[in-house]
């Protein structure tokens, strides 16, 4: 009997420590239209806010308020420092600057707005993206890219951190 209770008792406190516990999931998403009629490539990130804290306190040293009545302009700074080290668009082989414009909170998510100008025709495009992988290597990272109605995606991961498409 009390071989039958032992038992249960573990069974019961292995499913209760597996099957309720939660697993955060950690996906951020992009997108880059490109804009034909502006010339330009028109970037979109989602990101959530407290990974995005965490990652840039990590990386800087500094406790991070993004999204919060303590957001700080150096916390912008460093952002946007962040997003050039960790982001970038290769058009038709050459490298392309990526200008921040502006960034808004939904909720949970940060959402960046940024845009690459004076892009006349597109071949190819490459981009890479380690944003929040150098924080949490479980980080994915989606981007959908639309170039002259072609729809294409890339996931990044902590293998996958650069993808180039052909048109």
């Amino acid at each position: 009997m009390k071989k039958t209770i032992l038992y249960t008792f573990i069974g019961v406190l292995f499913l209760g420590l597996t099957a309720f516990s939660v697993h955060k999931f950690y996906m951020a998403v992009y997108q880059v239209n490109y804009a034909p009629e502006k010339k330009m490539l028109q970037i979109t990130s989602r990101i959530f806010v407290d990974d995005l804290n965490k990652a840039l306190e990590k990386k800087y040293n500094k406790k991070m308020y993004l999204g919060s009545e303590k957001e700080s302009p150096e916390g912008i700074i460093l952002l946007k420092k962040y997003f050039s080290e960790n982001f970038f668009i290769k058009v038709n082989g050459q490298l392309k600057t990526i200008n921040f414009l502006s960034k808004e909170l939904e909720g949970d998510v940060l959402v960046c707005y940024c845009s690459i100008k004076e892009i006349r025709k597109i071949n190819t495009i490459e981009i890479g993206n380690t944003i929040l992988i150098d924080w949490n290597s479980e980080q994915q990272n989606i981007t959908h890219i639309t170039v002259l109605g072609e729809k294409n995606s890339i996931l990044f991961t902590d293998s996958n951190k650069t993808g180039m498409l052909k048109y």
